[in-house]
């Protein structure tokens, strides 16, 4: 039992039972008094005597006690001046904090949030190497403000590229650089609204964050209703205020779908009638493993459709780099809309990415980590038919995630359950539009994003909390 004992205006906890004794509780409450500051540096203690008496201890046990602090440095001892405790012996004082009102966040244990790469296999050595070629042969003018489009070394090498890779007709002259696909949305929805563009129907399933910017640009987003065939573009026709259309054809984000062909030729036939336009986001579709990957809509007719690409799913979102091909009526007001905001993305950047894709290694990095996805998707595949039999994995074997399909009522359990055992996961409910109907519980998985090393422990964390 610990006692306190009242002495020269502080009080000293000492617990005579402990075992170490009466004399190593005695230094541990000087400690701890000088320590906080309830014996103040400068503070005369008592003599060996008067404490001794004070506490029922014998003398020789404080004059031990006082000695070995002296000897650590807590208390200095003067003849004439008795025992003090020491100037340097500071208190250590806790920062004011205000209160809080939930308990403090920790990063997770593992991660399978959809959007991201293993950011651990970006080529480093391969990139370096590139940059290393693309600045000692830069132009001057490279380093200059430059044409907003972006560098025509990069718009180039992108035009043979997505020609052949995705079946995108595009001309250098219509491709633009931005900084990923967010900021390509951005301008587009300004050259929308300035058209006077006053909708764009959206998927019934997709992220917040683009809905959020083109609600910003000041237009409405009606549903486009989604099923296993992808979204139903046949009803487009009866949103008559929609002057363009966001789809996600190659993979439907998320829940895993391509657009079928009929689809894709109702989504052009609506645009080619309107005069609307189709805003096409290609984000992850050079990721297909069951197949070679579908073509771009864009290839469909160039002049009602604009495509978005990046890097952020191929090799880093870092980057910062993506492109659109748009139709040419649009180029000035798109290259206009981009000169007012962002003059230019990184020269720097986009010459080493120029460099990059014309050296062959964005090809080679791609394949190589196409067949490291398409293993993570097998090997989830896998552990889900031993271990949670119940659970099918619904959408087409492409891209970076998967959706799991679960029993009515559980996908918000289920995400609990994950967040308390150290996983962070998203629920399929995560990304519905508000006016879509609740049709189906799911969790998106991202098996693109845990590196290597923590892709098993990964795996067995999920299993773990499936029903």
């Amino acid at each position: 039992m610990t006692d306190p004992w009242a002495t020269f205006g502080a009080d000293l906890h000492i617990d005579p039972t402990g075992a170490t004794g009466l004399r190593a509780g005695l230094m541990d409450a000087l400690r701890e008094a000088a320590r906080t500051g309830r014996l103040a540096p400068g503070t005369r203690l008592p003599s060996s005597r008067t404490l001794a008496a004070d506490l029922g201890i014998a003398r020789n046990t404080v004059a031990d006690a006082y000695a070995e602090l002296v000897a650590e440095g807590w208390l200095t001892a003067r003849q004439g001046s008795g025992t003090r405790v020491a100037r340097r012996a500071e208190p250590r004082r806790a920062a004011t904090r205000a209160p809080r009102s939930r308990p403090p966040r920790t990063s997770p244990a593992y991660s399978l949030m959809p959007g991201s790469p293993d950011l651990s296999t970006f080529p480093r050595a391969e990139w370096l190497k590139a940059a290393r070629r693309a600045i000692t042969s830069a132009p001057n003018d490279a380093l200059g403000y430059g044409d907003p489009r972006g560098r025509v070394e990069l718009r180039t090498v992108l035009a043979d590229y997505l020609s052949r890779a995705r079946g995108v007709y595009a001309d250098p002259e219509r491709i633009v650089i931005c900084a990923g696909f967010v900021h390509g949305l951005m301008m587009t929805g300004k050259v929308l609204r300035e058209r006077r563009v006053r909708e764009v129907a959206v998927e019934s399933y997709g992220l917040d964050v683009h809905t959020r910017l083109l609600t910003e640009a000041g237009l409405r987003i009606p549903c486009l209703p989604l099923d296993e065939l992808g979204s139903r573009t046949g009803e487009l026709p009866g949103i008559r205020g929609a002057g363009a259309v966001l789809l996600t054809p190659a993979h439907q984000f998320p829940t895993g779908v391509p657009l079928h062909p009929d689809r894709r030729a109702a989504a052009v036939d609506w645009a080619r009638s309107t005069g609307g336009l189709i805003l096409e986001d290609d984000y992850d579709g050079e990721f297909r493993y069951d197949r070679q990957p579908v073509g771009a809509l864009q290839g469909l007719d160039p002049e009602h459709v604009v495509y978005f690409g990046t890097a952020s799913k191929s090799m880093a979102p870092g980057l910062r780099l993506g492109w659109m091909v748009v139709p040419q009526a649009l180029v000035g007001e798109v290259t206009e809309a981009k000169g007012l905001s962002d003059w230019s993305s990184s020269a720097l950047d986009q010459l080493t990415l120029a460099e990059f894709i014309a050296s062959g290694a964005y090809d080679r990095h791609v394949r190589s980590m196409r067949l490291r996805y398409r293993r993570r998707r097998d090997q989830l595949v896998a552990a889900l038919a031993e271990r949670a039999p119940s659970i099918r994995v619904s959408g087409i074997a492409a891209g970076l995630h998967a959706v799991l399909e679960l029993p009515e009522g559980s996908e918000a359990d289920v995400v609990r359950s994950a967040a308390w055992q150290g996983l962070s996961v998203e629920g399929l409910s995560r990304y519905r539009h508000p006016d879509a109907e609740a049709s189906r519980e799911a969790l998106v998985i991202g098996y693109g994003t845990p590196t290597d090393s923590a892709w098993a422990g990964t795996l067995d964390a999920l299993v773990r909390v499936l029903p």
